[in-house]
């Protein structure tokens, strides 16, 4: 018995139809049968078909053709599109989980580092939100033309001042120094409150006066009330805070906070005195050697242009 014959490579016409999902309305496979009757077709015994009539067929097929050509190219670019789309939305993912650690990352960074050397969250949430403000101020003056190294400047006084505060209170300087001016000149209060009461007594007394005299310089009287009464309770908190032995950690988030906080307060300091160049500012956004080399392209070719009528 005789095998079938195996068949043969697929036509153009098929492989554009199997990419195909759907063919516009009226367009035909390129060897569809015509129906009976159309006069693309003939019969072998009839007469052959005229000039007109091949090249309207010759026109369907290559119609056809195209169309079917079109549509497998919609049918592939769907495919893209499907692609490209599902490539940004992973993109996006990407972004979006890189972003989510940026923030992640120094956020659980500053509260690790409170925890785990200051003993509490606060002071990481604290030291974290200082340093952030002053790095943005930082970069303002700088990008206003105030020079990075007054910026650095600014930086070491506060980190001086900051390291002065964490000695004097981790060491338990001033708590000693509170108790030595309380047992020689108020041994009569009772030792365990003695230091608190000496410096907040001789801090308000101080900064009370201090404020009293600033104030009645700038305001007068009201000036000098307020200033004095401020100085006063100021006063009084910072000999508070100072008569407590804090001991070593305590004492090194103080100093770090101090240090941040006189970081910015020196930097707000330097451009009030200065000021800001806005000349130099100016000159960085102007394009000056321009407008001159044009204004001088300008008078050269108006010297060498004739103003009226040649004779």
């Amino acid at each position: 018995m005789d095998n079938p014959p195996a068949p043969g490579p697929a036509r153009p016409a098929d492989m554009i139809d199997s990419k195909s999902e759907s063919r516009p309305q009226g367009s035909t496979r390129l060897d569809a049968t015509q129906p009976p009757g159309d006069r693309t077709t003939r019969d072998a015994t009839g007469p052959a078909p005229g000039l007109r009539e091949q090249f309207g067929a010759t026109r369907a097929a290559a119609v056809g053709l195209v169309k079917a050509h079109l549509e497998l190219a919609r049918a592939e670019f769907a495919d893209i599109l499907d692609e490209v789309k599902l490539v940004a939305v992973l993109v996006g993912l990407a972004f979006v989980a890189l972003f989510a650690v940026s923030l992640l990352l120094p956020i659980g960074l500053s509260l690790f580092i409170g925890e785990t050397l200051f003993g509490s969250l606060g002071w990481g949430v604290l030291h974290g939100t200082l340093l952030l403000l002053g790095v943005a101020m930082a970069a303002v003056l700088v990008a206003l033309g105030a020079g990075g190294g007054r910026v650095g400047l600014d930086f070491l006084i506060g980190a001086l001042s900051g390291l002065a505060v964490g000695l004097a209170l981790g060491l338990n300087l001033t708590n000693r120094f509170w108790t030595a001016v309380g047992n020689t000149f108020a041994s009569n209060i009772g030792a365990d409150v003695r230091p608190l009461i000496v410096a907040m007594l001789v801090g308000a007394i101080v900064l009370g006066l201090l404020g009293l005299v600033a104030g009645s310089r700038g305001g007068g009287f009201i000036g000098a009330f307020v200033g004095g009464l401020g100085g006063a309770i100021f006063g009084a908190l910072l000999g508070a805070l100072t008569s407590v032995a804090i001991g070593p950690r305590v004492g090194a988030a103080i100093g770090l906070a101090v240090a941040l906080i006189i970081w910015p307060i020196a930097m707000s300091i330097g451009v009030a005195r200065r000021g800001v160049d806005t000349e130099a500012l100016k000159n960085r956004f102007w394009p000056d050697e321009t407008i001159e080399t044009t204004k001088e392209t300008i008078e050269w070719v108006r010297e060498r242009t004739p103003l009226g009528p040649r004779s």
